[in-house]
Parts: C-alpha cells; sequence; structure tokens
C-alpha cells in the first residue's frame, strides 16, 4: 500500500485493510504441522461481548455500592466478580493441554466438499466439554465433547477452488465453556494436502477411435460406433472372462473384449485432440474419457503436453492419469 493510497483511503477501510495484512504477517509465521499441542504459548484469551457486559455491571455495581454503603452490594458484586475469574481459569484450561491430529482428506473431484477428520486427545482425568473447530473466517463450527482421558472426531468441510495440489486451509479451535464470558482459541495452520481431480465433462462424447498399433498398418480401421474397438456386443460362445461385468452392472448390456481388435489398436487420449479450444474444457473432456474407459476395463493410453503415459488398466493406472490431469 502505497503512501497516496493511505491518505486517500477512508479512515474504516485503511483500518480493515491494515488488519487484514498484520494478521496474514502472523498467521505466515505459524509452523504448517498436522499434530500441535495446545499450551499456553498458542492458546489465547479474551473477553466475550457478555464477558464485557459483566464487567461493566459490575463496575456500576460497585460504584453504587460505594456510594450507599451496601454491604448487600459489596457481597454480590464480589460474588459475581469471583465467578468470573473462576470461569476465566476454567475456560482455559478446557482447552489447554489438548492435543490435535489432522487425518489427510481424501482426494476428490473439482467442486466437491472435502472433509477433513480431526481428532481431539484429551490426556487430563477431566473432560473437556464445547470444543468447537472451524475454518478461520468460517461460518460453520463442527463441536464435540472429549471425555476425560479420551479422544474425540471432529470433521471440518472445505471446497477446494480448483483442480490441483492444495494445502488444508487454517483452522481455528475455540470455547466459551462454561460461562460464554471468555473466549479460548487458538490458531492452527495444517501442512496435509488434497489433490483435486479436475470435473469431468457433463455430456461427453464417445470414446475417440483407437490407433494402429506399429506394425499393423491401417487394416481394420477402428469403427466409429461411439466404443473403443476393443469391446464388442457380446455373442454366444464366448469365454465369461471376456465379458466386460462393469458396463453389464450399469446398463444391463453384455459386451465382450475383442482380442483380436486389442491386439491391433491402441485406445489413446490425447490433449490435442480432445476437441474444445479452451485448455481447462480439454482437461475436463479427458477426465470424462478416462472414468468412461475405466469403466469399460479398457486399455488406454494418456497424452498431455510433456507427458505421456503407457497405455495400461487397473485402479492403479486410472489414478495416475487423474493425478496428471490434476498437476498439468
Amino acid at each position: 500500500m502505497t503512501v497516496a493510497e493511505a491518505t486517500t483511503l477512508p479512515w474504516w477501510q485503511l483500518r480493515a485493510r491494515t488488519h487484514r495484512r498484520v494478521r496474514a504477517w502472523w498467521h505466515a509465521r505459524l509452523p504448517q504441522s498436522d499434530v500441535t499441542q495446545l499450551s499456553r504459548r498458542n492458546v489465547y484469551i479474551l473477553p466475550t461481548r457478555a464477558g464485557w457486559m459483566l464487567a461493566a455491571t459490575l463496575a456500576v455495581l460497585l460504584i453504587a455500592s460505594i456510594n450507599y454503603q451496601l454491604n448487600l452490594g459489596y457481597l454480590l458484586t464480589f460474588l459475581l466478580a469471583g465467578c468470573a475469574a473462576v470461569g476465566m481459569v476454567v475456560c482455559h484450561e478446557n482447552l489447554r493441554g489438548l492435543s490435535m491430529h489432522l487425518l489427510a482428506p481424501a482426494s476428490l473431484f473439482a467442486g466437491q466438499l472435502a472433509v477433513a477428520d480431526v481428532k481431539l486427545a484429551n490426556p487430563a482425568r477431566r473432560p473437556r466439554p464445547a470444543i468447537g473447530l472451524a475454518l478461520l473466517d468460517g461460518q460453520h463450527w463442527a463441536w464435540a465433547d472429549v471425555p476425560a482421558q479420551g479422544e474425540a472426531l471432529v470433521q471440518v468441510s472445505f471446497k477446494p477452488p480448483r483442480r490441483g495440489l492444495h494445502t488444508v486451509p487454517t483452522l481455528v479451535a475455540e470455547t466459551r465453556f462454561p460461562l460464554g464470558t471468555f473466549r479460548v482459541w487458538t490458531v492452527w495452520r495444517p501442512a496435509a494436502q488434497v489433490l483435486v481431480y479436475p470435473a469431468p465433462e457433463a455430456n461427453p462424447p464417445p470414446l475417440p477411435a483407437g490407433e494402429p498399433r506399429a506394425g499393423h498398418g491401417q487394416a481394420g480401421m477402428a469403427r466409429a460406433t461411439g466404443e473403443f474397438d476393443g469391446v464388442r456386443a457380446w455373442q454366444r460362445g464366448d469365454p465369461m472372462k471376456l465379458v466386460v461385468w462393469k458396463k453389464f452392472a450399469k446398463t444391463g448390456e453384455l459386451v465382450s473384449r475383442d482380442a483380436q481388435q486389442a491386439q491391433r489398436f491402441e485406445l489413446w487420449l490425447d490433449f490435442a485432440h480432445a476437441g474444445p479450444v479452451d485448455a481447462e474444457a480439454r482437461i475436463a473432456r479427458l477426465t470424462a474419457w478416462v472414468l468412461a474407459a475405466d469403466a469399460l476395463n479398457l486399455d488406454w493410453g494418456l497424452r498431455l503436453p510433456g507427458l505421456e503415459i503407457a497405455p495400461d488398466s487397473g485402479a492403479a493406472h486410472r489414478l495416475r492419469c487423474l493425478e496428471a490431469l490434476a498437476t498439468t
């Protein structure tokens, strides 16, 4: 922010911008870890609005008791002040001493919610009620009561902005137990990352035709039937091991793998021939083709700019191709 901007901005906007920058600088200094132990060094406490109202009420009661020499007024004032002081200590001890362990979220497709599991462990002999966990500046809180010398599992969800590898957002844990007059909280920067696959195209075109293998020439060109030539309609006498059971389970249609066609043709999902001009649209189409080819239990290869994955099949091959599409 330049000096000219500082002099032209209204004071409230300047204050908000300064607050964001100071908080970003402070959070950047926090260490990243998937396991954190809450202690006096990373647990903070401040009065809530109800706490400030209680302080103002106690001040009024004290002034009135002094002015009118009310012994019962003194008793009530100091009794309430003592309860507030004890509540402050209990509130701080309710969060201090807990340990939090983040379980990395599973990979997902863009547009879906990532769910992070956080395990709260309580080594003390007393329970820890009303422990809340949420994203920094988030509005949705997940609450749990941690038993004495036990554990509790809390789930926090977030939506990654796009495909790729993303770090789990900064989390906040807090409690206001028992009176709600004090807020005790901690800020936690996890180190875990979540891999976001591209969202598949909603209505993709059929799989591309197979490419002739080297040494087989152009004989028997692939048919443009909407499916790769390695699959054909089931015929009486086909061995059961050639039936594509995944497709039968989804559509009820019996199809068989054509061993001869599979020997002559290879299915390549090529970024250069995916169709749309936009790169993200091509990535979405390739993702849909990868899922379709895997559902048909075909052997397929993937060509991306600067990367070529040889034809194969199976879950490991599918995950490898999806990871390449996510990080391209």
